[in-house]
């Protein structure tokens, strides 16, 4: 199986950089960004067009809502969903409020999210990390203010009411310390999902896959073994 990766809001590829060790030792990697679309539909559609024939789509945050996309409308080529600090909520008024106020100033001048910004996305303990606020801050200069300015004023919708559409075996990872996704959205997906696992990955903000990337690898590789096996069977 290959395991194609999708990062969230203003992050890409290096998401993963500490994960790709232990995860190509069980399956082939391919890593995608959400850099193009102007909404989550055409966001799925660009990545579905370069993706493998069959995949396992593997959804941070902003990516687990593409990653269900994906699911629903290329059935016969994603074989598993694995959603990370996600959830089906739709934005609320307060929080298109607060990105879109972000929007006043022109792409070229965006100098990468805000220390604030950044530091809710962590658990308590690294909320004065510099290492790990330059690792966020980088993703996003990296992209970009253009895509800052097309993924701030996207409006995501929710999907609560479709969850029942996915079929493929689907593997829910949460983190305790999330102060942006709480345990109840993760509860919601599960409960949603018929058949799906969920897992809480301990001493984490919202940033699970650089906070608690060999936890989350293990997570993934385990759930992945049991499939597998569950698939021969």
């Amino acid at each position: 199986m290959t395991l194609l990766l999708i990062p969230g809001f203003m992050a890409d590829a290096t998401l993963w950089d500490a994960m790709t060790d232990d995860l190509t030792a069980f399956a082939p990697l391919v890593t995608t960004d959400l850099s193009r679309g102007e909404d989550i539909e055409s966001m799925a559609a660009a990545i579905l067009a370069d993706a493998p024939d069959r995949f396992v789509a593997v959804g941070f945050s902003m990516g687990g809502y593409v990653a269900r996309e994906l699911a629903r409308t290329g059935p016969d080529r994603v074989t598993a969903l694995i959603l990370i600090a996600t959830s089906a909520r739709g934005d609320t008024e307060e929080l298109i409020r607060q990105r879109r106020s972000a929007l006043k100033a022109p792409p070229k001048a965006f100098k990468g999210l805000s220390r604030p910004a950044i530091a809710s996305s962590l658990h308590p303990d690294l909320a004065e990390d510099e290492t790990m606020i330059a690792r966020v801050r980088d993703m996003g200069l990296r992209l970009g203010g253009e895509v800052f300015h097309r993924q701030s004023a996207m409006a995501r919708t929710g999907d609560l009411d479709r969850l029942g559409e996915i079929v493929q075996p689907t593997l829910i990872v949460a983190a305790d310390a999330d102060r942006l996704r709480g345990p109840d959205e993760a509860e919601e997906l599960h409960r949603g999902i018929a058949g799906s696992t969920l897992v809480h990955i301990a001493d984490s903000g919202h940033m699970i896959p650089l906070e608690q990337p060999e936890a989350l690898a293990r997570v993934i590789s385990d759930w992945l073994s049991t499939l597998s096996r569950w698939e021969r069977a």
